[in-house]
């Protein structure tokens, strides 16, 4: 009988034994192809990179922080770090200097690896003072991973074995500090038993997505704990993992390497699917695609109600339609993700319904799951052949959830850590051993759950009137044009919303309309927000805004909007890593445009023409 793994870093070197020849990784080379490295392999360069940890004089549970972009290094790092003895701290490789200063504070941090020298520098001067161990970089430079494990040289290979063996299963592993971490960082405490027992319990429930003939490409931020988790899943089943940082990659890494599976966000599924749009457009198809949109949907819905055993056979007009838009448009999509795909899994932030039933329809379909930092990832999701859009499934094994008389989501089991690095944070994190997710939720008699919100998020107008902004926010960013939307009232007479364009979006719509160079659709400088005054502009969005009230009664309904427009890829204020809008910033940000909701002085739109 197998026992127990003792911590994490026993699910490599179980893995090493069992497979030593298997690929585990691939790496782009500088010609720019892949070379696969085998099992041994990287446990090699682990065991080399841990011994110059150790040389540099690492303690057992002291802290290391890890800044880089999504790479093969930041793998070997975070491994060596545990085999040291080390505990993780990432840091997302968008961090500003503050934010780096924070959490290398906060953590007591000793030692830094960074994969360029800019990441390097940032590190550098955040443990300047601290009585420091060193910083490394990924990148080639003198102070890189090769000559950390060559100041190793001559540590024992028993000396590593002895530090790997000395973290138990409530041992700190990592130390994730929340997205949205500002001046003011919250850690997570992820222990090495959060991760083993997430790791059995995510692959046991996916055995049949998660296999040593499949193969995935990361480019989620490793510095967030479900890329992380994702990563120690597939390294312990032996699915074979990518990695790829720069979007500009990703589409030519699909069809290189044509993996069985994917994590994203909601956002990267938007986005194909408004980009299939739009091309049908420029080639003049723009009702067809509609009509093959349609069919997708539908065909989806039909597939989800086959699983639920509701369904029937589809009509002779719908397998036909579906016939000829698979040989027009859904095999191209397919082809576009490398034409292997059997599941997409979507995380960090709530799917639409319709998006998911899409994706389904076009042959791939879509398991969405929940879970936060402080869950080890996810705690609920659709399983294959019982997918049930709009919901985010049902607990996975180990894990218990219950809805509190508030409605708010509690949780306990696997993957539920044990509290914050500091103390004066776990002030009612904890009800009765249930941790507070903070998520307002319901679940169905098949036990499955449906999000609601954020609890801190409900408005309360000054009628008294209580309003869950998420489920208007979610319809108004269905359409393509919309980015995010924010609702905003508290304290107010009636509901205001904050719509943030998508450029992409925008330049394609606005060439759609022939509209030819207008400086409005110009991205404006970075940190900068502008309101839109267009008036074709803000009419299409008028009619998202209109479709999503026409839900709602009126108290629930937003009455005067504002247009907004920003780089979003440049202002790391305003999204997190994982695409999730900061809300707070942005209504702060703005909020001179929120005040002239009230006071009858705004340059913003009534939603009923008034």
């Amino acid at each position: 009988m197998t026992t127990a793994p003792r911590n994490a870093t026993d699910l490599l070197a179980r893995r090493v034994a069992e497979a030593p020849g298997h690929a585990a990784f691939e790496v782009r080379t500088a010609g720019g192809s892949w070379r696969q490295i085998t099992t041994a392999g990287f446990d090699a360069e682990v065991r080399a990179v841990a011994k110059g940890l150790i040389a540099a004089g690492l303690q057992p549970g002291e802290r290391v922080a890890i800044m880089a972009e999504t790479r093969y290094g930041w793998t070997v790092a975070d491994l060596a770090t545990w085999y040291a003895g080390g505990v993780v701290v990432p840091i997302y490789d968008t961090s500003a200097q503050a934010q780096v200063d924070a959490v290398v504070a906060d953590a007591d941090v000793r030692l830094g690896i960074g994969g360029n020298a800019h990441q390097a520098e940032l590190l550098t001067s955040a443990l300047a003072g601290r009585d420091a161990l060193g910083v490394w970089t990924m990148d080639s430079s003198p102070a890189d991973l090769r000559a950390l494990a060559a100041l190793g040289a001559g540590i024992a290979d028993g000396e590593v074995e002895e530090r790997r063996l000395l973290a138990v299963a409530d041992s700190v592993a990592t130390i994730v500090y929340t997205s949205g971490t500002t001046a003011a960082p919250k850690g997570a405490i992820i222990t090495h038993g959060n991760f083993v027992g997430k790791v059995h319990s995510v692959a046991d429930a996916y055995s049949e997505v998660v296999r040593e003939d499949g193969n995935t490409i990361i480019f989620l931020p490793l510095a967030h704990v479900l890329a992380r988790g994702l990563q120690l899943i597939c390294l312990a089943r032996g699915m074979r993992v990518a990695h790829v940082a720069d979007p500009r990659e990703i589409i030519s890494a699909l069809s290189e390497l044509r993996p069985t599976f994917l994590v994203v966000v909601p956002r990267v599924l938007e986005k194909i699917r408004a980009a299939a749009s739009a091309k049908a457009d420029q080639k003049r198809l723009g009702r067809v695609w509609r009509a093959a949109d349609a069919t997708a949907v539908e065909w989806g819905r039909h597939l989800e109600e086959l699983d639920a055993g509701t369904g029937s056979a589809p009509s002779r007009s719908l397998r036909l339609r579906h016939r000829l838009f698979d040989r027009m448009f859904y095999r191209r999509l397919r082809g576009l993700m490398g034409n292997r795909l059997a599941y997409l899994l979507s995380g960090a932030a709530g799917l639409d319904p319709e998006l998911s039933l899409f994706f389904r329809g076009l042959g791939v379909p879509v398991i969405e799951g929940y879970g936060l930092t402080e869950t080890t990832a996810p705690l609920t999701g659709n399983l294959p052949g019982r997918i049930r859009s709009g919901t985010v499934g049902v607990a996975l094994p180990g894990v218990e959830l219950r809805i509190s008389g508030d409605g708010e989501v509690l949780a306990r089991g696997v993957g539920v850590s044990p509290g914050y690095w500091r103390h004066e944070d776990n002030d009612q994190v904890f009800v009765d051993g249930w941790f507070r997710t903070g998520d307002l939720g319901s679940l169905d008699a098949d036990g499955r759950l449906t999000l609601e919100g954020r609890l801190k998020d409900i408005i309360v107008t000054s009628s008294g009137k209580n309003i869950t902004p998420h489920t208007w926010e979610s319809q108004v960013e269905l359409d393509p044009l919309i980015a995010h939307a924010v609702m905003v009232g508290e304290g107010k007479p009636y509901l205001g919303g904050l719509i943030v364009l998508d450029p992409e979006s925008i330049q394609a719509w606005v060439e759609r309309e022939g509209l030819g160079d207008q400086p409005w659709a110009r991205l404006p400088l970075e940190g900068a927000v502008e309101v839109i005054e267009d008036s074709r502009l803000v009419q299409a969005v008028g009619k998202a805004v209109a479709a999503a009230n026409a839900q709602f009664s009126r108290p629930q309904q937003v009455r005067r909007f504002a247009v907004l427009f920003t780089d979003l890829n440049a202002n790391n204020w305003l999204l997190t890593p994982t695409q999730k809008l900061k809300r707070n910033a942005l209504a702060e940000r703005v909020r001179h445009v929120v005040d002239r909701f009230y006071d009858g002085t705004a340059k913003t739109r009534p939603t009923d023409g008034s």
